[in-house]
């Protein structure tokens, strides 16, 4: 299956958005997150996102999701040292971990899951 991985800048963001994404993947897609600096205050961490990347593997990719700024730097300071299939999503934080778990899943490909995460640019809200 295809893991999630969500970076931001809060630790308390990565938490909720990765717990929204999780109920939304029906118990199924593995969603981490990675937020907030190495001593627990606001900021982005090289090695809290590499430890997320660790956990969500298994196998099939990993998509990350980020939220702004320097998330996005360190999430590809993360992908441009990690083996396998690891990709950044070009999606909206919220709506993007949870259209991506949703798709992960279905046992849908890492494409597939990328594909879903970045449509989510699609869904206005009025």
């Amino acid at each position: 299956m295809v893991g999630i991985v969500v970076v931001a800048h809060s630790r308390m963001l990565a938490e909720g958005v990765a717990e929204l994404a999780r109920a939304m993947g029906v118990g199924k897609a593995v969603v981490e997150p990675a937020g907030g600096d190495s001593e627990g205050g606001l900021g982005t961490s090289v090695e809290l996102v590499e430890r997320a990347l660790e956990l969500a593997q298994e196998g099939d990719g990993v998509v990350l999701l980020a939220d702004l700024g320097s998330s996005v730097l360190t999430a590809k300071l993360v992908i441009d040292e990690a083996e396998g299939d690891v990709v950044l999503a070009d999606a909206p934080l919220v709506e993007g971990a949870v259209a991506a778990a949703s798709m992960a899943a279905t046992g849908a490909d890492l494409g597939a899951v990328v594909g879903a995460a970045e449509s989510a640019y699609d869904h206005r809200k009025s």
